[in-house]
């Protein structure tokens, strides 16, 4: 791309990326939120999650509100969740990795939405344990009308449809046969479905790699959520959105190296 060869334009457009994601992660926090909780994602609006104070427009800017309140609500002076800046923080920093991977492109308006949808599950799950079934029907549908396209539109989807089925598909059947031997819940059917999403945006080798990326990040974040604790579960949508965020950037390339190793 010609534009990164000029450092301002570079830095104006990344710049400008790390608004919009910024903002964008105050949205899909704020979306997740109100699914979760039964509101209107549509109608009504942004309110205090603790005394329902409407928030005015200094109260919504992302990250500079809750650093100059104090991660605090203005109106009643409870303390907020820290969730908000981070999610803020973190859709920054992730929309800034798409630009510099993907440049402006198609490609990168893609992953834009994935990455996006990957978000608002995690927060969803995060905050009520749950993985709505919306935002795995919109990724699929994107994912699906995205390869029309594609500069070969048929082997896309070969590769959608193997890494939504293969991947997905094992974990399930995984998950049934321990449910069935222990007689416990071992994975929430979200989480699954989720890996069906993340497989038709990724394809087989990447959606491998993020499988096994969201494994490790959830062994160390399992271990971290629950220590002392009594309650021993935690959400592992989180740890597959970050997987697949990484796949995304460098999935085929660890793949590659990977399958280079065993040559």
């Amino acid at each position: 791309m010609l534009y990164l060869d000029d450092p301002f334009l570079t830095a104006y457009c990344a710049a400008v990326t790390a608004i919009l994601g910024a903002c964008m992660g105050s949205f899909l926090n704020c979306m997740a939120w109100r699914v979760v909780h039964g509101e209107s994602v549509l109608r009504g609006r942004s309110h205090c999650d603790v005394c329902g104070h409407v928030l005015g427009a200094g109260d919504l800017i992302p990250i500079v509100s809750y650093v100059v309140h104090r991660g605090r609500c203005r109106y009643c002076g409870a303390k907020l969740s820290r969730v908000h800046l981070l999610a803020e923080l973190v859709s920054m920093l992730v929309f800034v990795s798409i630009f510099f991977k993907f440049h402006i492109s198609l490609q990168a308006l893609k992953a834009l939405i994935f990455v996006s949808l990957l978000m608002v599950s995690a927060f969803a799950d995060l905050e009520g344990h749950i993985i709505p079934g919306r935002f795995i029907v919109a990724g699929i549908v994107v994912s699906m009308g995205s390869l029309l396209f594609a500069q070969e539109p048929l082997a896309a989807l070969q590769d959608a449809l193997l890494g939504a089925f293969v991947v997905a598909g094992t974990i399930l059947v995984l998950v049934l046969l321990f449910e069935k031997i222990k007689g416990v819940e071992a994975m929430g059917g979200g989480d699954i479905k989720l890996l069906f999403m993340t497989g038709t945006f990724l394809g087989l080798a990447a959606n491998i790699v993020c499988l096994l990326l969201s494994c490790l990040i959830g062994i160390f974040w399992g271990l971290a959520a629950t220590v002392g604790k009594e309650e021993k579960t935690f959400p592992w949508g989180p740890s597959i959105a970050i997987g697949a965020w990484l796949a995304l950037l460098f999935g085929n390339e660890l793949a590659a190296w990977y399958l280079g190793l065993l040559a």
